[in-house]
């Protein structure tokens, strides 16, 4: 056998022996032949033996006093941990209500009424604004996440670990819509632990794609131009519908590094993705991201690149597709192409154009509690300054002003 496919055969010997998941590579192989590792983990040199026919000494396995780096980390983690800024580790990124034990069994109608919580949580957020839904997310969290070191299924134990890792990124985009950046970091890590514990590729790169998105709005591109490109290895892994977000996303992170020319290709990659993508396939948490949130993602991107070729029509009819298409579900947002495409023309086109369409965007953002969507109109009226003679553009300046200090104050 090649060093991949003695990998895969100790993964599946794993799963049918143990009911675990184990995602062992070529690399890992390697490392023990060359004796880098010399004392694997406990199932991997139960699984050789049975595969090879041979002990641990005629493997070459040997206990030593000293640990090897693979016994500190588990066994069950993505093997992304050893290159995460993030070290992820569960002594240090429990949920608060992760602690102690669960009493019971845990089994598909628990697993059940976590997805119906993550559901409902999310839709609260998306139509409301993530002030709306914090409260009850965090109950929920608090709920379900002990059911982690409860009695699991071994059938549903992944599942289990995604749903409630999903969970808490539903928690955490809430907090980062309010604002709430210290709440939003703390889930986002939890999330990325479940992720990485559970071994899904999915939950991780969508969970870091949200980290990125924390770190592009505190004025970071550079810093969420890494957490993209961390999600983006092992991109075999991804559904199509994943990738070509993350690929959306890093034209926008390429565009605000000055780096135009890139993010128009990555553009391109990213409609190629979307176009192939298999949406009966995706992970649950990728329900959110249709054709809408696509041209509005893409947009985003082209709407930074437009300025340094001042060349308004790149971007404008994915803006105004994106608003056209996104559903009354996703009404924020819609409230975000329509700023952006605001902002766009208010700085290369006509600014009564540019004015009428931010006033549209400040009706559409009343009732969503959500400091971003504050955030992006006080940007619109700090471009709009330039143009504060021209009497519509005045009483835009004077509507978010006086919008954005209710909403700040609620």
């Amino acid at each position: 056998m090649s060093r991949s496919e003695l990998a895969d055969a100790v993964n599946a010997h794993i799963w049918r022996s143990a009911g675990v998941r184990r995602d062992l590579d070529a690399h890992a192989i390697a490392r023990y032949e060359r004796g880098i590792v010399r004392w694997p983990g406990a199932d991997y040199r139960r699984a050789l033996s049975a595969i090879l026919g041979a002990s641990d000494h005629e493997l070459g396995f040997v206990r030593t006093r000293r640990r090897e780096p693979s016994d500190q980390t588990p066994d069950h983690t993505l093997t992304v941990n050893l290159f995460s800024p993030f070290a992820p580790s569960p002594h240090h990124l429990e949920s608060p209500g992760s602690t102690g034990h669960y009493r019971g069994r845990v089994g598909r109608t628990e697993l059940d009424a976590i997805l119906a919580a993550t559901r409902l949580a999310a839709s609260t957020e998306n139509r409301h604004g993530g002030g709306s839904a914090t409260a009850s997310v965090e109950q929920a969290l608090n709920r379900f996440a002990p059911m982690l070191n409860g009695t699991i299924r071994a059938n549903l134990r992944r599942s289990l670990f995604e749903a409630v890792g999903n969970l808490s990124s539903v928690l955490g985009y809430t907090a980062f819509d309010t604002g709430n950046l210290a709440e939003a970091d703390q889930r986002f890590r939890f999330a990325l632990w479940c992720a990485d514990t559970a071994g899904s590729w999915d939950l991780r790169a969508s969970t870091l794609a949200d980290m990125a998105r924390r770190s592009a709005f505190v004025g970071d591109p550079d810093g969420a131009l890494s957490l993209i490109e961390l999600a983006q290895v092992r991109s075999d892994r991804l559904s199509m519908t994943v990738q070509a977000m993350l690929s959306a996303m890093r034209a926008q992170y390429l565009a605000a590094l000055a780096r135009p020319q890139e993010a128009v290709i990555q553009v391109a990659r990213a409609d190629d993705l979307f176009e192939t993508r298999t949406p009966e396939t995706d992970p649950p948490w990728m329900c959110y991201y249709d054709r809408a949130e696509h041209l509005g993602s893409t947009g985003k991107a082209l709407a930074i690149a437009a300025e340094a070729s001042d060349s308004i029509g790149i971007a404008t009819p994915r803006l105004i597709d994106a608003i056209d298409l996104h559903s009354p579900e996703y009404p924020r947002s819609r409230t975000f192409s329509q700023i952006r495409l605001a902002t766009l023309t208010m700085k290369l086109g006509d600014p009564r154009h540019a004015a009428a369409l931010g006033m549209t965007s400040v009706d559409r953002s009343r009732g969503l509690k959500s400091a971003r969507i504050t955030t992006e109109l006080r940007t619109l009226a700090m471009v709009a300054a330039r143009h504060r003679r021209i009497t519509e553009v005045r009483e835009l300046r004077e509507a978010i002003s006086t919008t954005t200090a209710t909403q700040s104050r609620s």
